[in-house]
């Protein structure tokens, strides 16, 4: 049997759909979802299997033009995932169309493209008429030449296994990286501290998402079966603290509810989780800070 394994990144704008495509791709949720823009802060790598292909994905930060250290960390990592990568599929919004970010993309594409397959996935096409979309797609391949376009719905799947079925063939032969049965690479620990950062995201509103991150600090497995895990929640300011824990603890209750419940159904068992929010002023010039969420501290140097 002939196998196939490669790299495929996945870049555009932030909230371009790019973590719900690796999630539809993958078939499973390896990837945080928020309405809210640059959740994804590390390259969370799914694995996708192709008939005999192993696709590993890699769901990169949204590019943006970047104002702080994490900022700039999260852009230096979409770019290096697009550098690493076998393929690159940039995903435009259908709605949006050529947004100056596009542009800008598409800019530093001409320097990265060189020598690399690069196909372009325009999603959400579900929200508009398909004149617009063949007029997007021609604008869009006369700016740069792509390998293959593909008109998808990465929420409802659309077009989602054609992109799927050409990524898988277009993979050069190699051995498999992962086992069969393995749908991501990030740390378990990290997946866990991933979950209730997104149930703190959809409940918290303005720019406090931006503010705080989670880190796993203790993972005990116990005897009965079940799995204790202890999560620091450090936010920037004091006053912050007090937003996420809500009148009489209401918010991180409900944070910690929804977060726990998902992670039971994550690792097929029951989970205690415990909450801790913590106020470290300077966490967003931390080198450990950014260790711990999988991006390279120099990368936020001016």
């Amino acid at each position: 049997m002939t196998t196939r394994a490669g790299f495929v990144a996945l870049i555009g704008e932030p909230n371009a759909g790019k973590s719900t495509l690796t999630n539809q791709l993958v078939g499973a949720k390896v990837s945080i979802v928020t309405h809210k823009v640059q959740t994804t802060r590390a390259r969370i790598r799914g694995v996708a299997m192709e008939g005999d292909a192993q696709i590993v994905l890699v769901d990169t930060p949204g590019l943006f033009r970047p104002r702080r250290r994490l900022d700039r960390a999260m852009v230096a990592a979409a770019w290096g995932g697009a550098a690493d990568a076998d393929i690159v599929v940039l995903l435009v919004e259908a709605h949006r169309g050529v947004t100056p970010g596009v542009e800008a993309i598409l800019e530093r594409l001409a320097e990265i493209g060189q020598g690399r397959t690069v196909a372009l996935a325009i999603n959400k096409i579900d929200r508009v008429k398909s004149d617009v979309l063949l007029a997007l797609s021609k604008d869009l391949n006369d700016r740069f030449e792509f390998a293959n376009t593909f008109m998808v719905s990465a929420e409802k799947g659309y077009g989602c296994a054609d992109l799927k079925a050409w990524l898988g063939a277009e993979l050069p032969e190699g051995t498999w990286f992962y086992p069969e049965d393995q749908i991501a690479d990030l740390p378990i620990r990290m997946i866990a501290a991933e979950i209730t950062r997104e149930k703190l995201t959809l409940r918290m509103h303005q720019e406090l998402p931006y503010q705080l991150t989670v880190e796993t600090e203790n993972w005990e497995e116990r005897q009965d079966g079940t799995a204790r895990i202890d999560q620091i929640i450090y936010v920037a300011r004091d006053g912050h603290k007090g937003i996420l824990l809500g009148h009489k603890g209401e918010t991180i209750k409900a944070v910690s509810k929804a977060s726990r419940e998902e992670l039971e159904e994550f690792l097929g068992r029951r989970v205690h989780l415990f909450l801790q929010v913590k106020v470290r002023e300077k966490w967003l010039e931390e080198a450990e800070r950014y260790s711990e969420m999988g991006l390279d501290f120099k990368d936020g140097n001016v």
